[in-house]
């Protein structure tokens, strides 16, 4: 079976304050109440015997219906977790993030309901300044920021993700405890 791939689109425009790069927000069901981490370029699959930034360009337009010209960066492709990859480029443009209208996609909702539900494949874009960028977006697409970031002359890392803290003890500790507090105890005779 092939690798599925991807391609997307990073804008970015520069600041007083340091770039600002364009991310978008998936849309459905599942991604309705997440913020941090889950902020993507906006991509898509590349159809077969399509080329690579025809596609980026093509899920860039249906996801944001924003125009898009410029000199394109090919970015080095990244591989996240799943095994899918992602080509990208980045392209110096200023875009009007409130303007975005994206298309749409059905699935069954809730499951097992047999109720079909239409949401946007992106419900929101916004311009976010390059470290709160780095916070947003999927932790698989933290490279293609970084590589940006890099070309930009910026020199940056990947976010850290936060420690619990100190009063709280690590999930599988809590587990364990949890576990051994269920467990009866035979009193001794």
């Amino acid at each position: 079976m092939a690798k599925k791939r991807s391609a997307g689109i990073l804008p970015f425009r520069v600041r007083r304050d340091g770039p600002e790069l364009f991310l978008v927000h998936p849309g459905g069901p599942f991604w309705k109440n997440k913020d941090d981490g889950a902020w993507s370029v906006a991509k898509g699959e590349i159809d077969p015997n399509e080329e690579p930034l025809t596609a980026a360009r093509r899920e860039f337009r249906e996801e944001t219906s924003l125009p898009l010209e410029g000199t394109f960066i090919e970015l080095d492709p990244v591989t996240i977790a799943s095994g899918k990859e992602i080509l990208a480029w980045a392209v110096e443009r200023d875009l009007d993030a409130t303007a975005m209208k994206s298309n749409t996609f059905t699935i069954e909702w809730p499951p097992r309901s047999g109720k079909v539900e239409e949401f946007p494949e992106a419900d929101r874009a916004a311009w976010f300044p390059w470290p709160l960028a780095l916070q947003k977006v999927t932790a698989g697409q933290v490279p293609l920021l970084l590589q940006l970031l890099s070309i930009l002359g910026i020199a940056a890392t990947a976010p850290v993700p936060p420690a619990p803290p100190p009063d709280e003890p690590p999930r599988r500790a809590a587990r364990a405890r949890k576990r051994a507090s269920r467990k009866t105890t035979v009193p001794q005779q």
